[in-house]
């Protein structure tokens, strides 16, 4: 697989600096996500509730100032739903969107890893939280329907303002869906790694990374028509 293969003419940014912002960005929001997720748990008395609050703000606010420092250099995708997307509406080659997926997902893993190394817990560790059934599905396919709209739409009408976007619809969908909304197969399989407030168990993650990509590829053909605006007369 050659470099001209995975990248785009005239890009500003080579394939290296790509691929390594895609893997520093879904690094430190993986970051950002677990070791909120342990603060929150630790600092909250056992009020879930206020753990999840903390979780959930320190993410929309770590996704908003990722979004804006890595969009420049490889889009910011730090998600393989989203890099499938990209592929589908030929806006990146599909080798380049195979390769984001590699490095999203060894960067979600070490970034799992940092944030055990911040609380000095075991870096190694297996998720025992069960997230089961078809309601949890159904609210990940939600999760990442939602999220795909927000891309496209905030880049059809409004690009600048993507990074708060996805920030802010990231923080309400916390709250709206029964699974805290993961919309990212790379985060899903890093938190599956992670005992903590903010894990999964491994055998939850095969439906919510199905259900990622199916709300993914739904949201792909209902903004696909949903924004195809009429030719000029």
């Amino acid at each position: 697989m050659s470099d001209a293969s995975l990248e785009p003419p005239l890009h500003p940014f080579s394939l290296t600096r790509r691929l390594v912002a895609e893997a520093l960005g879904t690094a430190l929001l993986l970051a950002v996500v677990i070791g909120s997720g342990v603060m929150g748990e630790r600092l909250s008395g056992g009020n879930v509730a206020l753990a999840l609050l903390g979780n959930t703000l320190a993410t929309g606010a770590g996704l908003v100032v990722l979004i804006t420092v890595f969009g420049p250099i490889s889009g910011a995708h730090f998600n393989p739903a989203v890099s499938f997307v990209f592929a589908c509406r030929r806006e990146i080659a599909w080798p380049l969107a195979a390769a984001y997926a590699v490095v999203q997902v060894a960067g979600a893993v070490a970034g799992a890893w940092l944030a055990h190394a911040m609380f000095a817990l075991p870096l190694l560790q297996i998720s025992t939280k069960l997230r089961d059934g078809p309601a949890q599905a159904l609210s990940e396919l939600v999760a990442t329907f939602g999220l795909v709209a927000t891309i496209l739409g905030c880049l059809h009408f409004r690009p600048q303002f993507t990074p708060v976007a996805v920030g802010l619809y990231i923080t309400a969908a916390y709250w709206f869906t029964a699974s805290t909304s993961f919309a990212n197969p790379a985060v899903t399989l890093a938190r599956s790694l992670s005992d903590t407030f903010a894990g999964i168990a491994p055998a939850s993650a095969p439906a919510f990374i199905a259900a990622q990509f199916s709300g993914a590829l739904l949201a792909l053909g209902v903004f696909g028509w949903l924004l195809k605006e009429r030719p000029a007369a």
